[in-house]
């Protein structure tokens, strides 16, 4: 009951595009913010690798991201410094933009789980909530957007491209 509202309804399509514009706002402005004052992540991996997540026992609860921020993050600074900075504005830009909708909540979220699994919490929680509920809502979170628009083209254009496929084949 409460999904079909979230995902049919235009009074929820409404409040969808003011959580969508807030959440946009933070990632937007948090991306501009890095990519106009210079960013540099090697700090933040590197405190990130030296004091990791640990349990209650005291041993390192994500070993594995560890050991990833270790191998590939910090080898490769220069493409994070280049990365996260212009897709945390892509994301801010998709959200207000309302166009791709539903892919800018799911790199959001991808984004705030790995500040999590590095130790931040912040307002990773709120933002996770908030990306959480405009990905469930899938399509009318982006309805008052560009997604009114873009999405039933792009429908319209790949499924054309798998009809003509199906028929060679």
């Amino acid at each position: 009951m409460f999904a079909t509202f979230l995902r049919e309804n235009k009074i929820a399509a409404g409040i969808l595009t003011v959580i969508r514009l807030y959440l946009g706002f933070a990632w937007m402005t948090a991306g501009w913010g890095k990519l106009t004052g210079g960013f540099d992540a090697s700090g933040y991996l590197q405190n990130a690798v030296a004091n990791p997540v640990k349990g209650p026992d005291g041993n390192m609860v994500y070993s594995w991201y560890v050991s990833f921020l270790e191998g590939i993050a910090l080898p490769n600074v220069e493409l994070f410094n280049f990365i996260v900075p212009l897709g945390e504005f892509l994301i801010g830009l998709g959200l207000i933009l309302g166009c791709l909708t539903t892919a800018a909540a799911f790199f959001g979220l991808l984004m705030n789980f790995s500040f999590f699994l590095a130790g931040t919490v912040s307002h990773n929680p709120t933002d996770i909530f908030l990306g959480g509920i405009i990905l469930f809502a899938g399509y009318n979170a982006g309805v008052y957007g560009l997604d009114r628009w873009v999405v039933p083209f792009m429908r319209k254009t790949f499924n054309k491209k798998g009809i003509a496929a199906g028929k060679s084949a």
